[in-house]
């Protein structure tokens, strides 16, 4: 006889009050449970101090992070998804993009801005874990694949910065159609001789790792992201046999080459900045 009885089926958290940082004063490391005030986290790039923890951090907070005195032009804020397919599971596909877009003041899960990277005019597109997933569909993909057509029309270098769980399973096939048109546009760049740079953070799954996240001419990822097409689960239960420990782990795909490097989060202006003088010097 069961002592406790759930009222409600699922997790009853609100989605509103769930974030990658804890809210209130103190924030409690995931990985060894310290605890720290929430000004020292916020002002470490959500890099938890001593640990190297690496919290979630949304596109803006990238975007000031890599462009020259927070000196950007956003692009595309004017595309938004709808739902072709009148998609309905626990709730209407589009009930749950309204309240994505009230919850992270974004059109969609993905924000594109061009700006200067170490005096380079540059585009980047960035992913945000917080809306849906960062999950691809027609409008992310419309806006990855409009960043590349900007940088090889205007002759900049690309950056993409990704959070994703795949494709967004909402709008069917046509979310699947942003992986060829994606890739389609990276050859593009490539024919213009211009540099891509890839920056994968935690986790990387799915449709997005299995076109333009993996296609870069560097790779770069953070610490301990999770980076792979099915999750371990599923590969552990398709193949019968248990992984390797931190296996789709950053250090893992850096050791068996999947991977350039894994560059820290308070490193990486610099580290970005540094390559794109080597690439840029070299293409002029």
């Amino acid at each position: 006889m069961a002592w406790f009885h759930r009222k409600k089926a699922g997790i009853l958290t609100k989605r509103d009050d769930q974030n990658e940082v804890p809210e209130g004063q103190w924030v409690k490391c995931p990985k060894t449970d310290e605890i720290v005030n929430r000004r020292e986290v916020e002002d470490n790039l959500l890099v938890f101090p001593g640990s190297g923890y690496h919290f979630g951090m949304n596109s803006h907070r990238y975007f000031n992070l890599l462009f020259d005195d927070d000196s950007f032009t956003l692009h595309d804020t004017d595309l938004y998804s709808t739902d072709v397919l009148d998609f309905e599971d626990r709730k209407p596909y589009s009930q749950r993009l309204e309240k994505a877009q009230q919850k992270t003041s974004q059109n969609e899960a993905v924000q594109a801005a061009t700006g200067p990277v170490g005096g380079h005019m540059t585009s980047i597109a960035a992913m945000d874990f917080s809306f849906i997933g960062g999950s691809m569909g027609s409008v992310v993909g419309e806006i990855i694949a409009r960043a590349i057509k900007r940088a090889y029309t205007n002759g900049y270098p690309l950056i993409t910065i990704t959070q994703s769980g795949g494709a967004r399973m909402m709008e069917g096939a046509l979310s699947l159609m942003q992986m060829a048109k994606t890739s389609a546009h990276l050859t593009r760049l490539e024919d213009a001789g211009l540099p891509f740079i890839s920056i994968l953070t935690h986790p990387t799954t799915g449709g997005v790792t299995a076109s333009f996240a993996m296609l870069g001419d560097i790779h770069i990822a953070e610490p301990e992201a999770l980076i792979g097409f099915a999750g371990p689960r599923v590969i552990r239960e398709t193949i019968g046999s248990d992984l390797p420990d931190g296996f789709q782990r950053s250090e893992f795909l850096l050791e068996h080459g999947f991977v350039d490097m894994v560059v820290d989060r308070r490193q990486l202006q610099r580290r970005v900045i540094t390559l794109l003088n080597l690439i840029m010097e070299e293409n002029a």
